[in-house]
């Protein structure tokens, strides 16, 4: 009998907040991205859980103005195979261009302040 290998995958989902007033949708929506780990045999197994995943994400609610609201999954926004090419404490890395990043340090980096802020849930 032949072990399954599983291997760490994080994808990054996107979500939509869709507010319904007098039967119209507003264009413009809040958003949450969210970045969830799990384990799966293969890339394109790993996009179908996360696809599976966000959909069961979905619920909806009446707002305090009796709106209805809308958390729709849109989709996966990115994927990766974390065996591949993190180390064993990372869940997510992105590679992209920047101007200066040291030099403008500040202006990328949040504050130790703005990190621990109280208002953000733990």
């Amino acid at each position: 009998m032949r072990k399954r290998v599983t291997k760490r995958f994080a994808a990054k989902l996107l979500f939509q907040y869709r507010v319904v007033v007098e039967r119209q949708s507003s264009n413009r929506r809040i958003c949450e991205e969210r970045t969830i780990v799990f384990e799966a045999r293969s890339k394109r197994a790993a996009l179908s859980s996360a696809r599976k995943r966000g959909q069961a994400g979905e619920y909806a609610y009446l707002n305090g103005e009796g709106n209805k609201v809308h958390f729709e999954f849109v989709g996966v926004t990115d994927l990766l195979c974390l065996d591949c090419a993190s180390g064993q404490e990372e869940v997510w890395y992105e590679i992209r261009t920047m101007l200066k990043p040291m030099e403008r340090k500040t202006a990328n980096i949040p504050t130790d302040a703005q990190l621990l802020d109280t208002k953000q849930p733990n």
